[in-house]
């Protein structure tokens, strides 16, 4: 079951700023909801875990994710990612990353990402998964953000606090239904979704 994401955000900072992040995974997997770092097998080959918590079950993958693609001069970057379930399951996906810089210190990034899962987790349902997916992704972005934007490293450090932490899957799980139950419900009504 592939989901797909797609996300275009902007940034208080400079590209070279930007671009340094995207390019260093300690950094990039601090912001990761759940992820941690394991290794590094060479430039552009890291090998990580991250862990999602549904109710009383932990599950977790092992990984590796490799850059395949670096335009340094273009800004942009492609990956891929692929790690087993330690009950079974597998996870597969691709991400491309695209940088613009907008002047006056900002910069836009425009991510699109896609993932296929199989096992405990896929089971749960597209629908599902693509709003916890979304919110993950949020998290993800929120945290980049500041520890992009903020002086120091205050962010960055409370950034890798929270990524020791195992996903909670049940609170993203119900915050998914209810947009979904929301948009139903707009729609029944012909009213726009925001």
């Amino acid at each position: 079951m592939p989901i797909t994401l797609g996300e275009t955000f902007l940034v208080q900072a400079p590209i070279d700023a930007v671009w340094a992040f995207v390019m260093d995974p300690q950094r990039v997997a601090a912001c990761m909801p759940g992820a941690a770092l394991d290794g590094v097998v060479d430039e552009r080959t890291f090998l990580g875990s991250i862990r999602v918590k549904v109710g009383a079950v932990n599950t977790s993958y092992k990984g590796r994710v490799q850059f395949t693609r670096v335009d340094q001069a273009g800004r942009s970057v492609e990956m891929v990612a692929e790690g087993r379930e330690t009950g079974g399951g597998t996870a597969k996906g691709g991400m491309s990353s695209r940088l613009r810089s907008l002047g006056d210190g900002e910069t836009e990034v425009a991510v699109e990402a896609s993932v296929e899962m199989t096992g405990r987790v896929a089971q749960v349902g597209r629908g599902m998964i693509q709003g916890v997916s979304q919110e993950l992704f949020r998290q993800f972005v929120a945290c980049a953000k500041a520890s992009l934007e903020a002086p120091g490293g205050e962010a960055a450090a409370a950034a890798v606090a929270r990524a020791n932490e195992p996903v909670r899957i049940v609170p993203l799980v119900l915050r998914a239904l209810w947009a979904a139950i929301a948009r139903f419900f707009r729609r029944l009504l012909r009213r726009p979704v925001p």
